[in-house]
C-alpha cells in the first residue's frame, strides 16, 4: 500500500481570515443546514447523495464515486483518531487536527474533484459546514477566552490543512485506476443464448470500463467472479425463462399492481438507495461520527469492488458464445432456436422497463442489494429499522425491514423482465461475499483500542 505523508498547505492567517469571514457572513444561499451537535459524517455522505440526484449520476458508475468519496473521509478522520487500519493514507495526522474539520475539508475537497459542475453549491455547504465548526470562536466576544478560542481555530486549521491533503491523495490514486481508459465497444454475439444489443437503444454494453477498474479492497475482479450461468436446455433454465415471462412483460402480466410499481422504483440509482438507507439509520440509532465513518466506508466500497466484479464478469461471460447471457427481451422472441422443449417462443414480447445495455449475466442491481444489505444488517441486525427510499420520479417508499427493501429491489429486476430469477440470487450472493470480505479485512479495529476507548470513557 502506498504511503503518504502529510503536508500541512494552509497558512494559519489564510484559516484565521477564512474562518474569520465565514463567522460573520449572512446565511448563504444553497448551503445545507447542520444540527446543533453534528455528525459531519453523515451530513456530508447526505451531500453526496444530493450530488448523485442533481447530475443524474448513472447507477453503474456511481458506487466507485462512493467509495472515492468515503475513502477519503474515512482516512481523513480515522488518520486523527486512529482507531482503526487506514484504506490508503497511511501516516497519522498532525498532532492536535481537528477531525471534524478534517472530514468536511476532505469531503468538499474530493467531491469538488469529482464533480465540478456543482462547485458553487459544494462551496456553499463547505462554508457552512465550517462556520458550524468556528461557532466557539463566534462566542469570544461574550465571554469565552480569547487563548480557547485561538487553539480552536489552530486545530480547524490542521484539520483542514490534513483533510484537504488526504482527499487530494485519494484523487490521485484513483485517478489511475483505468476509469477514464477507453476501449473498443463491445457488443456481444449472435450465438443462440449469446447477449447482443437490445431495444429500445440497441447500443453496446454501457459502463464496459467498470469489468477494467482497480478494486478498492479485492484483490482482483475475479476474486469472487460467479460461476457460469445456467444452460438452455437446464431446468433452470426453463424456470427462468417461464417465469420472466409471465411476471416481466409489458402487458398482460401475472403481475399484482404494486410488483408493478415496485420494478420502476429499484430501477433507480443503488447508491442513492443504500446511502439513504445508511444514512437514516446511522442517524436514527445514534451512530458516533467513527461508527458513521466505517459503515459508510464499508458500504460504499464494498458496492464498488462489487459493481466491477460484477461487471468484469458480464465481459467476460457475454464474450463466450457458449454461455447463456442473452436478456429476456432476446431470449423470449428467439426461444424456438434455443433447443429447449419447454419454452417457447412469443414474436413481440416487450419488458415492462427498458433493458439495460449490458449482458444478462450476473444482474447489477441484486449484486449491490447483496452487498449493502449485507453490510446495513452487520450493524443492524437486532433491531427493526424504518427507513425511506426515493427514486427520481417515482412515490417514495418506506421501509421497516433491510430484508424486505433487499427482497423488493431484488425481484424488482424480474417483475421489470430484465433478470432470470436464478441470475437474481446468484448475484445478490455475490455481493454479500465480497460484503462480509470488505467488511472483515478493511479497516480492521487497532489493537488496544477498545481499551483505550474504555479508559477515556472512565475518565470522562
Amino acid at each position: 500500500m502506498k504511503r503518504f505523508s502529510c503536508r500541512v498547505k494552509l497558512t494559519r492567517a489564510a484559516v484565521l481570515a477564512w474562518i474569520a469571514l465565514l463567522v460573520s457572513s449572512p446565511v448563504v444561499v444553497g448551503a445545507k443546514n447542520f444540527d446543533e451537535n453534528p455528525n459531519q459524517v453523515l451530513e456530508w455522505n447526505q451531500i453526496f447523495i444530493d450530488t448523485l440526484i442533481a447530475t443524474n449520476t448513472a447507477n453503474a458508475s456511481s458506487p466507485r464515486l462512493g467509495a472515492i468519496v468515503h475513502t477519503a473521509i474515512f482516512d481523513a478522520y480515522n488518520g486523527i483518531e486512529q482507531r482503526y487500519t487506514p484504506i490508503f493514507v497511511h501516516n497519522e495526522a498532525p498532532n492536535r487536527a481537528s477531525s471534524r474539520a478534517a472530514v468536511v475539508a476532505a469531503a468538499y475537497t474530493v467531491l469538488a474533484g469529482l464533480f465540478p459542475s456543482q462547485k458553487s453549491a459544494l462551496d456553499a455547504s463547505y462554508a457552512a459546514s465550517l462556520a458550524a465548526l468556528s461557532d466557539d470562536c463566534d462566542d469570544a466576544s461574550q465571554g469565552s477566552p480569547r487563548h480557547s478560542c485561538t487553539r480552536r481555530i489552530e486545530r480547524i486549521e490542521r484539520g483542514i490543512a490534513w483533510g484537504t491533503d488526504v482527499a487530494q491523495a485519494v484523487l490521485a490514486w484513483r485517478a489511475t485506476d483505468g476509469f477514464s481508459l477507453s476501449y473498443t465497444p463491445f457488443t456481444g454475439g449472435t450465438a443462440v443464448g449469446q447477449w447482443r444489443p437490445t431495444p429500445p437503444a440497441f447500443g453496446p454494453m454501457s459502463a464496459q470500463v467498470l469489468a477494467f477498474t482497480a478494486m478498492f479492497v479485492l484483490d482482483n475482479n475475479t476474486q469472487f467472479r460467479p460461476g457460469p450461468p445456467r444452460a438452455l436446455t437446464s431446468p433452470i433454465y426453463t424456470d427462468d425463462f417461464n417465469a420472466v415471462k409471465a411476471l416481466g412483460r409489458n402487458t398482460g402480466s401475472t403481475r399484482s399492481a404494486d410488483q408493478t410499481a415496485l420494478a420502476p422504483f429499484w430501477e433507480g440509482n443503488a447508491s442513492i438507495h443504500w446511502n439513504q438507507a445508511a444514512n437514516q439509520m446511522a442517524r436514527a440509532n445514534h451512530l458516533s461520527v467513527s461508527d458513521s465513518n466505517r459503515l459508510l466506508a464499508v458500504l460504499n466500497i464494498a458496492m464498488a469492488d462489487t459493481v466491477s466484479t460484477t461487471w468484469s464478469a458480464k465481459r467476460f461471460y457475454g464474450d463466450v458464445s457458449f454461455e447463456v447471457t442473452w436478456r429476456p427481451v432476446t431470449a423470449i422472441p428467439l426461444a424456438d432456436t434455443d433447443g429447449n422443449p419447454n419454452t417457447v417462443a412469443e414474436p413481440g414480447w416487450l419488458p415492462l422497463v427498458n433493458t439495460p445495455s449490458h449482458p444478462e449475466y450476473p444482474a447489477g442491481h441484486p449484486s449491490l442489494n447483496g452487498a449493502a444489505a449485507t453490510v446495513l444488517l452487520s450493524y443492524f441486525r437486532r433491531q427493526q429499522q424504518t427507513f425511506t427510499l426515493i427514486t427520481t420520479g417515482q412515490p417514495s417508499r418506506t421501509y421497516t425491514s433491510i430484508a424486505r427493501a433487499r427482497s423488493d429491489g431484488n425481484n424488482a429486476r424480474v417483475w421489470g423482465g430484465m433478470h432470470y430469477p436464478s441470475t437474481v440470487a446468484i448475484s445478490d450472493a455475490e455481493g454479500e461475499a465480497i460484503a462480509n470480505f470488505v467488511n472483515q479485512n478493511a479497516m480492521q479495529r487497532r489493537h488496544g483500542r477498545d481499551e483505550e476507548d474504555r479508559e477515556r470513557s472512565r475518565e470522562r
